[in-house]
Formats: C-alpha cells, structure tokens, sequence
C-alpha cells in the first residue's frame, strides 16, 4: 500500500509529502479540499489572530499548562480509570455533548455534535471502504462528557486543549508555551530533562499525557473491549497531541507501532481540522449508518 502522508512545512515554507510502501496502492490522501480560513474568517489554529476568542483561548491554555502536571495525571487517570460513572450507549454520549462548546478551539464555536458528523462524514467521502475510520471521526471527542456534571463537570483545561507529555521537559512547540513556568514540574530535576521519566524508544503507551478527553475516551474504549483496529486507538488518544503529529516534537519517546499508527493519525488530522465548518449534517438521515459502525465495534452499553 501506499500512504500519502502531509508532513509539516519545511524550512521554505512548502509542504513535503513522504510516501510509505506497502504492496496494495492506496493514497490516503482523498479528495478533501483544505479550505484556507475557519468560521471566523482566519487561518486555522492562528493562536495570535484578533478573534472574538483569541482571550478566552489564552487564558484556557495558561490554565492547562499551569496546572497538568505529572502528579495531576496520575490522580485523574486513577479516578477516571474505575469507568464506574454512568452506563450508556456510545450514541447516547454524543447527543450529551450537544451541550458543550470547546473553549480551546479558535476555529469553531458549534455544539460537539457537529463537529464529530462533520469530521466522520469528510471521512467517510473519501474513504468508503475504510468504516472503522468512519466511527472513529464520530467518537474522537466523546470524553469531552467531562465537562457534563455527570463526570465532576471538570474544567475545561482539564478535558479539551493540545495535549501534551507529562514527566518530561515540555517542548517549545507547545502552543502558549510560556505558561508551563508556573507548573510545578517546570523546575523539578526529575521532570524538567528531555526523558524525565522514560527511556528512548519506549513507546507513547507508556507515557503518561497531559489529562483529558483523548485519553479518557482511550480508557473507555480499551477497558469496553472495542474491537477497534489499534490506529484507531492510536487517533482518540493522540489526536490532539499536535507537538507531535504537526511539529514533530517527542518522537524520540516512540517505538515502531507508533510510527505506524502515526500515518493513521496524519490522515485522520487533516478531517479533524478542516472539517469544521457552519455547515449542517442532517443528523437523522446518517445516524442509521452510525449505529450500525457502533454495533460492529462496541457492546450496546458501555462503562464510563
């Protein structure tokens, strides 16, 4: 096979593309057309441009990176990790999260709902045949339920936001990187070192994130026995985990399966991202589609 895959611009500014041989030939790079600026009418993840959100973003981020530290992890992992909330189905989740906006989103002010039919149905145009994909779209954000008093109502620096290696030196490429001064791991010898905790090449699988919906919903579909393919595992944990799949940063943490599924995660960015839009998806005519992806992968009710 064949994959396409976008890499990040280079020193004069173009974008390289890197191809990965297999036997079977198939570009993965669809017929998705990147549009230029978002719903507010700026370039996408322009984290300086003068939005309406441009405050609300900045201070979410100084939040976050205050306060995800190594110890931090560990406690909600622990906490969350008991699955012992709520049962329901995996669509039940979705219409939970109609309530919630993302505050650390500049592109996109819309419920949840939208951007998780927006981002499955651009994949499912481009790629038919791939249906794992397809539900992968739709359950990405699915932790966002944090947010729902249900869950604790976290904060929102506790659930949304580029996600981040805790027990290491935070890279440059983190967005708002200035804020990590205040976090307690910052200046601790036993954190602040390229490796800090870990060892070249052990894998991200044991590495612990910065806390929020891409690792939860990781933990509800691994512990819920989704039969899931592990590249779709490898998107709901990483794929807000932008220093890595746009900047490059952390790949000496990463063993060989995860440069794997990483060609995965690149493909299924580009749907992520630039998907969102003020378009509607008619939710009534594709939720039969969806239902039936659901009930191929995962149990009817799950633990949360």
């Amino acid at each position: 096979m064949t994959i396409v895959i976008e890499q990040p611009l280079n020193e004069v500014g173009r974008e390289e593309k890197r191809l990965v041989s297999d036997s079977h030939e198939l570009v993965l790079d669809g017929g998705f057309v990147v549009p230029e600026i978002n719903s507010f009418g700026h370039t996408f993840r322009d984290y300086d441009a003068d939005s309406e959100r441009k405050k609300t973003v900045e201070e979410f981020y100084r939040n976050n990176h205050i306060h995800q530290s190594y110890e931090f992890v560990k406690k909600m992992r622990e906490e969350y990790g008991k699955l012992n909330r709520v049962e329901m189905s995996i669509w039940e989740c979705c219409e939970l999260l109609n309530e919630f906006v993302d505050e650390s989103d500049p592109d996109i002010d819309e419920p949840q709902i939208e951007h998780l039919l927006q981002t499955a149905e651009a994949i499912r145009k481009d790629y038919p045949d791939e249906d794992w994909l397809h539900l992968t779209g739709l359950i990405h954000d699915l932790g966002k339920v944090l947010l729902h008093p249900k869950f604790g109502q976290l904060p929102q620096w506790a659930v949304v936001g580029d996600t981040f290696p805790v027990g290491c030196a935070f890279d440059k490429s983190n967005v708002h990187h200035k804020y990590f001064e205040e976090n307690p791991d910052f200046c601790n010898p036993k954190y602040n070192s390229k490796f800090g905790v870990y060892s070249e090449g052990c894998g991200l699988d044991n590495v612990l994130m910065s806390w929020g919906h891409d690792d939860y919903m990781y933990l509800v579909a691994k512990e819920n026995k989704t039969t899931l393919p592990s590249a779709g595992l490898f998107i709901i944990r990483y794929h807000s985990f932008y220093p890595l799949h746009k900047h490059g940063a952390y790949t000496h943490l990463m063993n060989e399966d995860d440069k794997e599924n990483l060609k995965w995660l690149h493909v299924f960015n580009k749907y992520d991202l630039y998907s969102k839009s003020k378009v509607r998806v008619d939710v009534e005519k594709v939720k039969p589609y969806y239902l039936s992806l659901i009930e191929k992968y995962f149990p009817a009710k799950l633990k949360w």
